[in-house]
């Protein structure tokens, strides 16, 4: 059974730990990346979501954390300006993937985006993250927009 709980101040260590040890599926296989730079991307992001108004979930199964999700509420879409809800980061330990913790944690992302009034709920995914798309997917989630990149 998975519970997906709100996170505290005390449940950030775990969120920056699991971040850093999963922020490499982030990474498309076009772009070179300094590990370091990519590390300090990562904490600048926490900084970011921290700092503002938004969910902090955390999933647990028998009392042990084995992931979390990031929800910013503030964060209008770039085009429109209008509201959404925007999942910043997601991330589930490597032994529990595949067992429904990332699709769990989604539900209650998406049940307090509609709590809130929030007409959308919005993410990034990279193209290579095969898995995440899946998911995203088959939870109802389409292609909005690409980006597109050139390697020079």
């Amino acid at each position: 059974m998975i519970d997906v709980r709100p996170g505290r101040r005390e449940d950030r260590a775990f969120a920056r730990d699991l971040g850093r040890r999963t922020i490499g599926s982030s990474l498309s296989p076009l772009r070179a990346a300094e590990p370091a730079l990519v590390h300090a991307s990562f904490e600048r992001l926490l900084d970011v979501v921290f700092e503002q108004s938004h969910d902090f979930l955390i999933a647990e199964r028998e009392g042990e954390r084995i992931g979390y999700l990031l929800l910013m509420d503030s964060m209008p879409d770039e085009v429109s300006l209008g509201a959404q809800g925007f999942v910043a980061y997601m991330a589930v330990e490597e032994n529990a993937r595949r067992d429904g913790v990332a699709r769990a944690l989604l539900r209650e992302a998406e049940r307090l985006a509609r709590q809130r009034g929030l007409p959308y709920i919005s993410l990034m995914v990279t193209e290579a993250n095969d898995a995440a798309r899946n998911l995203y997917e088959t939870a109802g989630y389409v292609t909005e927009r690409r980006l597109l990149c050139k390697v020079l």
